[in-house]
């Protein structure tokens, strides 16, 4: 049976089965009403749908005055109302894409228009949002964090840029922190500032490069077109876009505030290098996550302390940008302090740190002070410039490395004192892989017919490629002079210089 609650003064004796229904006064011959119906069944619960049905005149006849508007109720036993109704639809509706009762509710009161959306386009923007790579565990959490994922506009045209123009490319990881982060009113203009790009001459493979590199927030979704075009125009005297290709993340940086002065400190410490500048960068561009006072400081310790001029800090710079992260207390002043124990005057460290600038950099616990102690195990003498040098050349190498290249020479039948002798004249020695070192000595003496000896008056030979320099000019040679050649000749000789007289060498021997 049908239960009927009428909110009027006036009796009703029946009506169609219905939830509720708003009767408006009778001025016409036919009223037209729309109203949910729920129906229920054995196997589901509800579901929803607009019903249309007319009442007959006279309205009178059944009690109706037509001054009068009346809300009827009617109840299939405990039948919910529409609001009921919609609510479970939306939490059957995110119970499926993964959130749960209590997740919904709040998802509910961050963003009220989601209930007012109908479950058609929450399901396109649920799909949507998977075209570009966003699966349902990081959905979940997306929406959760930002429901306003679900019904914001600018949303679905940023969706539909990702997927049009830029073929879906950019790295999931990328919107999802985007998304996370930031909000759609920002999306606006993403298009246009990605064209910006192109029309600057950043290439289609190029502007996926930079997209999945940058911090799109940053780089472009808080930034104003504007802003990016002089960021542009700025960096063209040190590279332009080749500089931003290489290193995107250059446009993360602010223009007025991170890139001018902290680009003008360097350019004013190359004495106005542009192409120099722009190496520094592409070798390190968190040099400009430093502040003009930081880096100032780090040049005047060199200044002051060591007595170099603002070109040979610049060329330390070029090759060790790093110099700016290491701590000025802790690695900068003891270091260049032991140098000058070790006897180096003011040019002699500039070399130095062109040369192993390395050395300003790794931990002195765990990788200096072990060489530090070895070299001076295998004779070296502690506080000198031979162990300056020695130090520079094995900062370059790992200690474990070190230790393997000096038990060869020891089985190789080297004493300390010949390996000291040899590092001295050719530093390098030290730092060499040690199955490299063991391949060229095994081609010395088996294939060469050497002496291992040879090495004391020419330890540069370990320092020359085995394939293409040693083993092709030993078995060019040998066909015309035979075993009997100086291998310091040999070696020595530039690669022109050896290659026109291999040609005359060729040309007389077709000759005859």
């Amino acid at each position: 049976m049908v239960g009927l609650q009428a909110f009027s003064t006036l009796s009703l004796r029946s009506l169609p089965s219905s939830d509720w229904v708003l009767l408006y006064p009778a001025t016409s011959s036919t009223v037209s009403v729309s109203l949910h119906a729920t129906l229920y069944h054995q196997q589901c619960s509800y579901f929803i749908q607009n019903l249309r049905f007319q009442l007959k005149p006279p309205l009178t006849q059944v009690g109706f005055r037509s001054n009068k508007r009346v809300f009827v109720k009617c109840s299939c036993f405990s039948s919910p109302t529409v609001s009921d109704v919609d609510t479970e639809f939306l939490f059957s509706f995110f119970k499926e894409i993964g959130l749960n009762e209590k997740e919904t509710e709040v998802l509910l009161e961050k963003n009220p228009l989601v209930a007012s959306t109908s479950l058609d386009s929450l399901r396109a923007r649920i799909l949507s949002l998977n075209s570009v790579g966003i699966d349902d565990v990081a959905l979940c959490c997306l929406i959760a964090k930002c429901p306003s994922l679900l019904t914001s506009e600018e949303v679905s045209g940023f969706i539909s840029f990702v997927v049009d123009d830029l073929e879906g490319k950019i790295e999931t990881s990328q919107l999802k922190s985007l998304f996370s982060t930031m909000e759609p009113r920002f999306l606006v203009g993403f298009d246009q500032k990605v064209k910006l790009l192109q029309q600057r001459g950043v290439s289609g493979e190029m502007i996926l490069h930079i997209l999945n590199n940058v911090n799109l927030s940053k780089a472009l979704c808080l930034k104003p077109i504007e802003e990016i075009d002089k960021i542009i125009t700025f960096l063209t005297p040190y590279g332009g876009i080749d500089l931003i290709g290489k290193r995107p993340k250059i446009l993360n940086y602010d223009l007025e505030s991170q890139l001018i002065p902290r680009m003008g400190f360097l350019m004013k410490l190359s004495g106005g290098d542009y192409e120099g500048t722009g190496a520094v960068l592409r070798k390190l561009l968190q040099v400009l996550n430093y502040s003009v006072g930081h880096m100032e400081n780090h040049a005047e310790l060199l200044r002051s302390f060591v007595g170099l001029n603002d070109q040979e800090i610049f060329k330390i710079v070029l090759v060790f940008p790093s110099v700016f992260s290491a701590s000025r207390e802790r690695k900068l002043y003891p270091r260049i302090e032991f140098l000058m124990q070790c006897g180096l005057n003011s040019e002699e460290i500039f070399r130095f740190l062109t040369k192993a600038p390395l050395f300003l950099g790794l931990s002195f616990e765990d990788n200096i002070a072990h060489k530090l102690v070895f070299l001076v195990k295998i004779g070296y003498r502690f506080r000198t410039k031979d162990l300056a040098m020695a130090m520079g050349s094995v900062t370059r190498t790992s200690c474990g490395n070190l230790q393997k290249v000096v038990g060869l020479f020891l089985n190789y039948g080297f004493s300390c004192e010949d390996i000291v002798f040899m590092s001295k004249k050719q530093p390098q020695i030290l730092q060499y892989s040690h199955s490299s070192l063991e391949k060229k000595m095994k081609y010395l003496i088996e294939d060469m017919g050497r002496e291992i000896g040879e090495l004391l008056v020419f330890p540069a030979f370990l320092g020359y490629k085995l394939d293409d320099r040693i083993k092709e000019r030993y078995e060019f040679k040998r066909k015309i002079l035979g075993e009997g050649m100086s291998i310091n000749k040999l070696l020595t000789v530039s690669t022109a210089i050896f290659s026109r007289r291999r040609r005359k060498i060729e040309v007389n021997v077709l000759e005859e």
